[in-house]
């Protein structure tokens, strides 16, 4: 009899009586006590003595004085005048203490990595929402048993890298060789095999291990997921991988837009599993999806991390998608529904007023629920055609559904030649496809889907150039960067340094 599996159901049982409670208590003032806990952890590091928080800390209108004495910073920025003093050793610059872990950003492909810190505080952070997540297993009908099988977590390697008084790597590397020991049994690979640096390697030592192995949940970003599966069903010679885990119900993912991937997902499996979204970037742990079929993730309000929002418009962004000054920037009682904004977070990693790139959109405001949209400079505009990640997204998930096939990366640029402007798409498939006929249909879904581009389409944008190639091109071009596995994503949108590269690249295949 399952009895571990019984209690810790019983436990996770708990949880509904508990988020009940929680969602009485207003989301504002969650957000308060975190942002005057932060401020006054962090009153005698240098950065907390620049800007005074001690007096902000003590003063009638906090969050208003720190608005007017912080300014907004992006990566560049804080990394210039703040981080680069923590990488070179010194304590207590953003937050007390020696920072001794560094995660590489998976950033876009051709771009160098960035160097985000991560505290201690930040891994107990991240560890407390971990264990919030699976506490919201409480909404799925899931048998006691099902509590004692593996979870496979596909990530960058834990053998971090030391760089004289610090250690670096992705932050997926980075909580694994944080796991505590209680969660050792249920982690696969494991240890020695989550420390494989390289990743046809770590393919390899998952396949001739997966045998052993009953897994419910899957984590990890859908094309490597992806990958890993195909080879241990090749391996096994199965039809599925239900065949060699049935107890596979679970797939935790984030990271990208899983829509395009789920079709081909799908055919390795022989049953249907739930999907789980969550949002944990390099900065944090931001928000998840707690509940059985919700469309959304929920804000996590109380755990480290201070949000702000900037209204993602031409009154606050430039169109590369950098930002203005003197932006408009709300608190999270000030924001509304349907609108896009991009992200700012204050945390217990020493990101202060920090833009992560990344824009969302709130779906509740009662249950602080969002949609990730995009990312600041990921979206296309070359003649005013404002097309976001997400109008990308949805008008791929369109024209492949309507010519039942599976997409399983794609990519766009713009280019400009005199006063001609025009389109270049790529899609990756493996499934036999009219390449025109999907531009149209994909022509079709943008104009649906965007004025503005309609009117561009009328007009200036005259070209829309489509080419379709085999899913391989696209990882292989991610492995010739060094971006292969971990937590590395394909960029929708190409830059004209990138789409030169990428571009060569294909040539080079074909040839």
């Amino acid at each position: 009899m399952a009895l571990i599996g019984i209690a810790i159901k019983r436990a996770i049982g708990l949880q509904k009586t508990l988020s009940r409670v929680r969602r009485r208590q207003h989301a504002g003032k969650k957000q308060e006590k975190t942002f005057l806990k932060l401020i006054n952890k962090a009153m005698d590091t240098a950065f907390g003595r620049k800007y005074g928080f001690e007096e902000i800390f003590w003063s009638d209108e906090p969050l208003r004085l720190f608005k007017e004495r912080v300014p907004v910073f992006d990566y560049d920025s804080i990394h210039r005048d703040w981080w680069y003093r923590s990488l070179e050793g010194e304590e207590s610059v953003t937050w007390p203490g020696k920072v001794q872990y560094f995660a590489l950003s998976s950033g876009t492909s051709g771009a160098p990595s960035k160097k985000i810190p991560v505290t201690q505080a930040m891994i107990r952070s991240i560890r407390k929402t971990s264990v919030r997540q699976i506490l919201s297993l409480a909404y799925y009908d899931l048998p006691p048993e099902f509590f004692e099988k593996g979870i496979f977590m596909l990530g960058g390697s834990t053998d971090l890298q030391y760089q004289s008084g610090y250690y670096e790597g992705d932050l997926s590397g980075i909580n694994a060789a944080q796991i505590p020991f209680w969660f050792q049994a249920h982690y696969k690979p494991g240890r020695r095999i989550a420390r494989e640096r390289d990743w046809e390697a770590k393919l390899d030592e998952i396949v001739k291990s997966a045998g052993n192995w009953d897994i419910g949940i899957i984590v990890g970003v859908p094309a490597w997921i992806q990958i890993a599966i195909e080879r241990i069903i090749h391996h096994y010679k199965l039809q599925n991988i239900h065949q060699l885990w049935p107890n596979l119900k679970i797939y935790v993912h984030g990271g990208v837009f899983f829509e395009p991937y789920k079709a081909g997902f799908e055919k390795l499996l022989g049953q249907p599993i739930h999907y789980i979204e969550t949002y944990l970037a390099s900065e944090g742990f931001i928000a998840y999806q707690g509940k059985k079929d919700m469309r959304s993730m929920e804000l996590i309000l109380n755990n480290g991390i201070f949000y702000e929002f900037i209204p993602f418009n031409e009154q606050n962004f430039n169109s590369d998608g950098s930002l203005k000054e003197n932006p408009q920037v709300l608190s999270l009682d000030e924001v509304q529904e349907k609108t896009d904004y991009a992200l700012l977070l204050s945390t217990c990693s020493g990101a202060w007023r920090y833009m992560i790139g990344d824009t969302i959109r709130f779906t509740s405001l009662e249950n602080s629920e969002i949609i990730i949209t995009g990312r600041t400079k990921h979206y296309l505009s070359i003649c005013g055609e404002h097309l976001s990640v997400e109008n990308l997204n949805q008008a791929v998930l369109k024209a492949a559904g309507s010519l039942q096939i599976g997409v399983a990366e794609f990519c766009v640029a713009g280019e400009i030649d005199g006063r001609n402007f025009r389109h270049k798409w790529f899609i990756g498939t493996d499934d036999p496809v009219d390449g025109e006929e999907f531009r149209q249909i994909l022509d079709a879904a943008l104009k649906e889907l965007n004025d503005d581009y309609a009117v561009e389409r009328r007009s200036a944008l005259r070209e829309m150039h489509l080419e379709v190639l085999p899913v391989n091109v696209f990882y292989d071009w991610m492995r010739s960067l060094g971006k292969e596995g971990g937590q590395h994503k394909f960029p929708r949108v190409l830059k004209k340094e990138q789409l030169a590269d990428w571009e060569d690249f294909i040539r080079v295949q074909k040839a």
